[in-house]
């Protein structure tokens, strides 16, 4: 077995004196952050530099995201040691379990409750920038860290201006180690560094995702994520009118578009509320067409809203092949992205929009520069397409119906 801390990177290996709590570890993509987290908590379990952990938990955006990336992924859990070490991995029990009898249990933050009730003495989180509940999952999450001499989190994460990300850093009990993707460059493809360097080098995404900088708002952009947090919310009160907005790509493969995909609902209130970004990328169009109509079952949704101009009556056709019987209007675009966003900017500026939860590759989209860079806001251009048609056309009084 080799000892992970004779070939790490000083940045991946934990801060001394480790009498922090909180050790949070910032860098853009590949850079090895999830594999300085695995390699913390696998030694933790082990006692491999200290007394053994016996009770740990591990918490990621989604339950599929712990099991693909922090778990099964090449740099996880299970990928780490030989056979001798490896934890065993039980997905009914969401448990992992090392050969000395330590257990690492499973949460996601989507769902903070779950983390009433047990306790622990390490705990790793990873992508807490992009947790759905930031807030009340890292706090409860905090309570169950009280097992031991010195309990203490480890957090992965791509920095984005959340207000979590921001008390983190200040916090005086959390001490903060950063890498960019280029520092990790010799276990990266070669293809993938000139490929990013060449679309985003310079770019403000780049600076986010490649050089882990925090970013905080586009002057230039129409939204502020100051406005968005302001009014954000955790549970959506009953919707009157839902629907599924859809900007579809103009075709497949690796350099092709997302497939903008985005829920809101309108409220007795008045008020619009973002309800889910299922946002997909390279996906074919039965694939998009097939999660569009699961959505709009899901949330019983009252209609489908999709941008034509590039497939026409395809865009129509593909969603009624999974579903003939489903609610469904083509729009048109006919101004540019900035003007037919400005509109549903001002809603929000007035207070008449609420994220339920949080979205952070939608936000990010939200507060970037509008119609420049290389990639299209296909997220935002859903969003956009959903809101105007529920508060900026005139329609019929639908009926009120409970979520």
């Amino acid at each position: 077995m080799e000892d992970w801390r004779y070939w790490a990177r000083a940045d991946q290996l934990p801060p001394q004196p480790e009498t922090w709590r909180n050790w949070l570890i910032l860098g853009g993509r590949g850079a090895g952050k999830t594999r300085a987290g695995a390699e913390w908590l696998h030694a933790k379990a082990l006692g491999l530099w200290g007394k053994p952990a016996k009770r740990l938990a591990i918490v990621a955006p989604t339950f599929a995201e712990a099991r693909l990336v922090m778990i099964e992924g090449q740099s996880g859990l299970l990928n780490l040691d030989g056979d001798l070490l490896r934890p065993e991995f039980e997905p009914s029990k969401r448990l992992l379990t090392w050969p000395n009898g330590s257990v690492a249990q499973v949460f996601s933050a989507e769902e903070p409750d779950g983390l009433r009730g047990p306790q622990f003495e390490a705990v790793w989180c990873d992508e807490i920038a992009k947790w759905k509940h930031a807030e009340e999952a890292w706090n409860m999450m905090q309570f169950a860290l009280r097992l031991g001499q010195n309990p203490q989190c480890v957090a992965t994460t791509t920095p984005r201006p959340i207000p979590l990300l921001k008390r983190l850093l200040i916090d005086p009990s959390s001490v903060t180690t950063k890498a960019t993707t280029f520092h990790n460059e010799k276990n990266l493809a070669q293809s993938f560094i000139k490929e990013v360097l060449q679309r985003y080098g310079g770019t403000r995404l780049g600076r986010q995702e490649l050089n882990g900088e925090m970013i905080e708002d586009d002057p230039d952009a129409l939204f502020k994520r100051g406005i968005i947090e302001k009014w954000r919310m955790k549970a959506a009160p009953e919707m009157k009118r839902i629907v599924v907005a859809v900007d579809p790509p103009a075709g497949f493969g690796q350099k092709n578009n997302a497939c903008g995909i985005v829920c809101v609902g309108l409220a007795e209130d008045g008020r619009c509320y973002v309800l889910e970004d299922a946002t997909m990328k390279q996906a074919r169009p039965g694939q998009w067409a097939k999660r569009v109509v699961n959505l709009y079952h899901a949330w019983k949704a009252d209609r489908v809203v999709a941008e034509v101009n590039q497939g026409g009556a395809m865009v129509e056709q593909v969603l009624r092949e999974v579903d003939p019987s489903l609610s469904f209007r083509g729009v048109h675009a006919t101004r540019g992205k900035s003007a037919r966003a400005e509109p549903v900017a001002a809603l929000y500026e007035q207070g008449r929009v609420s994220h339920v939860g949080a979205f952070a590759a939608l936000e990010d989209e939200m507060c970037s520069v509008i119609g420049q860079g290389s990639t299209s806001p296909d997220r935002l251009d859903a969003l956009v397409w959903a809101i105007s048609d529920l508060v900026l056309r005139k329609r019929p009084e639908p009926r009120v119906r409970s979520l």
